[in-house]
């Protein structure tokens, strides 16, 4: 019996011993290939030499520094390379443990950027339904996840909520993407002038919305409205990449893709490939010149920030993506994994849509194309895929209530930036393996 309080109490897991490249192979011998990187965290894979050296000279210097008394070599020059590589008039990095650690470090600073400017009354967020910022009150209170916010909703801070930019559900017939851009951007307004400008903090998105409805990318010119509609109100934007930023999507940020800057950006996964835990939160230079201008401190922290170690991953996770090209190797192979899911997928009865950017794919699964009516969730087909592509030696990322935190199904894939087209044809060839097993049955039932 495992002492561990594992997730999911009635399941028995198998004992992974160890893992290179794409693959992770279990105590039985068994081998996967981690086509989702975990949860779209192993960016280059697993047992990376260089990543591991780095650690290992890392922990001979020194493990471990409380961040009140010291900083250290490693986490400047983490940031130093942060802060070149981002958008411009970012200037700082707050350095933390994981993506729900980011998020909700970018809350407080977004509330004390405020406080810091003579402006209390600023206590609302607006964020979006279909959404999912992390786990800690602050970051599951702003996000739109049911699923996960509904036992804990006594417990969470009330936000304002705005529909997702859904365009396969969503956008109407006959509207073109850029009129459906601009009716979102209309309801943002309108939600504003609902809640008082003077009132609203933030309002907090993920450029390509992750894991709770399936890498979904923004339809041309939304983020560009969406900082408009900010700036003219005094209001933050709070972009959420820990899941599709930091080169999954093709460039090292998503927001790059859209011609626009955050006020605060949130990055984790693909930061540290899965070496250390360690997440960050970029900081533009307006936050910072509030803060000095004011109390001179940051009124947050946490014991392992700036961990010299985990800084270590992520500097040497980010150093072999620029020394290798694996950010233009990405753009390069993307379009040949796209033609491969739709060549593979895309006449399935069961398919809806195969959506994302990069190599960061979401494929969501309907009981009828032509209606793009779901599955009855009782039958739990994302877990039935799951299932069935780990008996083929596949690991993909599955999540049920897609549409409205109830209804729908979709898997994502996230596969680390060195997977070669011959990688990406077997782990499409699996899944298409996997969704028909996953399926057939129902159809059969029906």
């Amino acid at each position: 019996m495992s002492h561990i309080l594992h997730r999911n109490l009635r399941a028995t897991l198998p004992h992974a011993v160890s893992a290179k490249g794409l693959r992770i192979t279990d105590r039985e011998g068994r081998e996967y290939i981690d086509a989702c990187g975990g949860a779209a965290v192993s960016c280059l894979g697993h047992g990376h030499p260089d990543v591991l050296a780095a650690m290992h000279a890392q922990i001979d210097r020194i493990a471990y520094a409380h961040t009140s008394f010291f900083t250290t070599d490693v986490a400047e020059e983490l940031a130093d390379t942060l802060v070149a590589d981002a958008p411009a008039g970012m200037s700082h990095v707050y350095l933390v443990s994981g993506g729900s650690e980011a998020m909700e470090a970018s809350l407080k600073l977004a509330r004390q950027y405020f406080v810091e400017r003579g402006e209390p009354g600023r206590s609302v967020f607006i964020g979006r339904r279909q959404s999912y910022h992390g786990n800690t009150l602050g970051a599951l209170a702003v996000g739109g996840n049911e699923w996960r916010r509904r036992q804990f909703a006594p417990l969470l801070i009330d936000v304002a909520r705005v529909s997702p930019c859904y365009e396969y559900r969503d956008r109407r017939e006959g509207e073109s993407p850029e009129a459906y851009s601009e009716r979102l951007a209309l309801e943002l307004e309108s939600k504003i002038a609902e809640v008082g400008p003077q009132r609203v903090i933030a309002f907090v998105a993920e450029t390509v919305v992750g894991a709770t409805a399936g890498a979904v990318p923004p339809t041309p010119g939304y983020f560009r409205r969406v900082r408009e509609i900010c700036d003219r109100h005094g209001i933050l934007l709070v972009a959420d990449e820990v899941m599709c930023g930091m080169g999954r999507t093709g460039t090292l940020h998503a927001v790059e893709q859209e011609g626009i800057v955050p006020d605060l950006m949130a990055i984790a996964k693909g930061l540290g490939g899965g070496y250390q835990p360690v997440g960050a939160v970029l900081v533009h230079g307006r936050i910072m010149e509030a803060l000095r201008a004011g109390s001179g401190l940051f009124q947050h922290g946490h014991t392992y920030i700036g961990h010299p170690v985990g800084a270590a991953a992520a500097l040497a996770v980010q150093k072999v993506i620029k020394r290798d090209n694996l950010l233009a190797a990405v753009r390069e192979r993307a379009p040949h994994f796209e033609r491969r899911l739709r060549e593979a997928l895309g006449g399935h009865p069961h398919v809806g849509d195969i959506r994302g950017r990069g190599f960061f794919r979401g494929v969501e699964l309907v009981l009828d194309r032509a209606t793009k009516r779901p599955f009855d969730p009782a039958l739990k087909v994302n877990a039935r895929i799951k299932a069935a592509a780990l008996e083929r030696g596949l690991m993909v990322y599955p999540m049920g209530g897609t549409i409205d935190g109830v209804n729908g199904d979709h898997v994502l894939l996230a596969p680390p930036f060195i997977a070669t087209e011959a990688d990406l044809d077997e782990i499409v060839g699996r899944l298409a393996g996997a969704i028909e097993t996953g399926t057939a049955a129902l159809r059969r039932a029906a």
